[in-house]
């Protein structure tokens, strides 16, 4: 392709290259680059680009785009923001693939995944065509699945994954976006037809410092796109609103005025079911995955797959038909005899774990069992936050690792058990995640609902750079085929 049109859309400050030059790829890693390719410097959380671009040269880049022109000799494009820059690029590298599908895009702390994957499932079987995902679970074109490292991908992947989307004969495509994905520019470029809104609660403040700015990240979302879905119980949903360019629909349990209401709500072990209550209609409504939260996700589901113009009807009897979402209130197999329930869920935040808790409590067990850690090298803040959450909620805790990386296991224990201080609940603390599910699978008894909360889908632990191989599911059954 050549330069020139490469850079339609791209905001250039200077330019220092032949527009003519024919490039032959697009690259922003120096370690996958090839000869004949446009590089593109952007800044990383651990490295710049900029100080890899006589790299880039040595291997055969025909020309940089870069926010400070490069020492050596060497033909480059200035930009003002090279994120932005390579998001057009890759839009411009691909075709645009975006404008040839309709793109719902879902943000907020908790509820993505599920909203996502449900809102694939149902457009799906309303519309009869392929739908794609790209999300924390992993990405999918149809039903091929693709692993991903990060919720929303680097903007040349997420061109990549439209692009493949569209050769599959997609007509859709269901974006998880998250608020790094959003400050560092990854979906510019790309219009989306519904942007879904789930909830704000304390996460990411190692990113963003504070929930305003938080909040103003996950804002960006919805001054590109041509409808809104609010959850208008949401504190933060004015803000949202506020900044919104298009038209709002909003969705609550509490807010009467919202345009979709639930009511008659009712939860159950393994479900929940509920009155959607719209302008003229009322449409019962039951999905496959219990707590108050599905409530919530449900609502989201409804409202944006119906402003891509289906009916309501329909929508709410096949979200009935819709099942489970791997790793999120995830009920795992235990022989009858023991008589308690083991869920799996993703809850890594204080909100999150305080739902999942809550759902197993709406469910009157004997005892809610919580097992919990927090990641290593992540938002320190919300580790008391999360140790004060599950001593408030739960009748017993079981404190452990989640993904060490580069810290020291004990250390982050310690964190988080600093805001259990002065709780009355009783506690263990077993480091080893394996020891600490075994220890809380031989202790259960009939009646309890045990919680393997913040690992979810995942099946590796971190420790240090590396990844080994651990999923909660085989640990479980493995202790009772012992």
């Amino acid at each position: 392709m050549i330069l020139r049109d490469l850079l339609k859309k791209v905001d250039i400050a200077d330019i220092a290259a032949d527009l003519t030059t024919e490039i032959h790829g697009v690259g922003y890693d120096t370690r996958k680059l090839r000869a004949g390719e446009l590089f593109v410097a952007i800044k990383g959380f651990e490295y710049d680009g900029h100080s890899f671009i006589e790299d880039a040269v040595h291997k055969g880049a025909l020309c940089i785009v870069c926010e400070k022109a490069p020492e050596l000799k060497t033909p480059y494009i200035l930009v003002k923001d090279s994120r932005k820059a390579l998001a057009a690029i890759s839009c411009a590298w691909f075709g645009y693939p975006a404008s040839k599908l309709k793109i719902i895009g879902v943000t907020g702390t908790n509820g993505k995944t599920t909203v996502t994957t449900l809102i694939k499932q149902t457009v799906e079987k309303c519309s009869g065509k392929k739908a794609g995902l790209i999300g924390t679970n992993g990405n999918m074109v149809g039903d091929n699945y693709l692993p991903t490292e990060r919720t929303t991908p680097e903007s040349y992947e997420v061109q990549s994954l439209l692009d493949m989307m569209v050769r599959e004969g997609c007509g859709y495509a269901v974006m998880e976006i998250s608020s790094h994905a959003l400050q560092l520019s990854r979906v510019h470029g790309i219009e989306f037809d519904v942007a879904v809104f789930t909830n704000l609660s304390p996460e990411h403040l190692d990113f963003h410092d504070t929930m305003i700015e938080y909040a103003e990240a996950k804002s960006l979302l919805f001054e590109n796109c041509r409808n809104a879905v609010v959850n208008a119980d949401d504190e933060y949903s004015a803000m949202i609103i506020e900044n919104a360019l298009c038209p709002v629909f909003t969705y609550a349990v509490n807010e009467g005025t919202a345009d979709l209401v639930a009511k008659s709500i009712r939860l159950h072990m393994n479900r929940v079911d509920f009155c959607a209550l719209t302008v003229g209609r009322l449409d019962r409504v039951e999905i496959r995955i219990p707590g108050m939260f599905t409530v919530y996700n449900a609502l989201a589901v409804i409202s944006a797959v119906c402003l891509l113009g289906f009916d309501v009807e329909r929508v709410t009897a096949i979200l009935q038909t819709c099942g489970g979402v791997k790793g999120r209130a995830e009920v795992v197999p235990v022989p009858v005899d023991r008589g308690f329930t083991v869920l799996i869920d993703y809850a890594h935040t204080p909100d999150a774990l305080e739902n999942i808790i809550a759902a197993a409590r709406d469910c009157s067990p004997r005892r809610v069992v919580t097992l919990f850690g927090c990641g290593g090298d992540r938002d320190k803040k919300k580790r008391p936050l999360m140790g004060e959450t599950a001593a408030k909620f739960s009748d017993f805790v079981i404190v452990t690792s989640d993904n060490p990386r580069t810290e020291e296991p004990g250390a982050i224990l310690n964190d988080i058990l600093a805001g259990m201080g002065g709780a009355n609940v009783p506690y263990r603390v077993i480091e080893t995640r394996r020891d600490a599910i075994c220890w809380a699978l031989e202790n259960s008894v009939p009646g309890d609902v045990l919680i393997l909360a913040g690992k979810g889908h995942e099946d590796y632990q971190i420790f240090g750079k590396e990844k080994k191989h651990f999923d909660e599911r085989e640990v479980v059954a493995e202790f009772f085929s012992s």
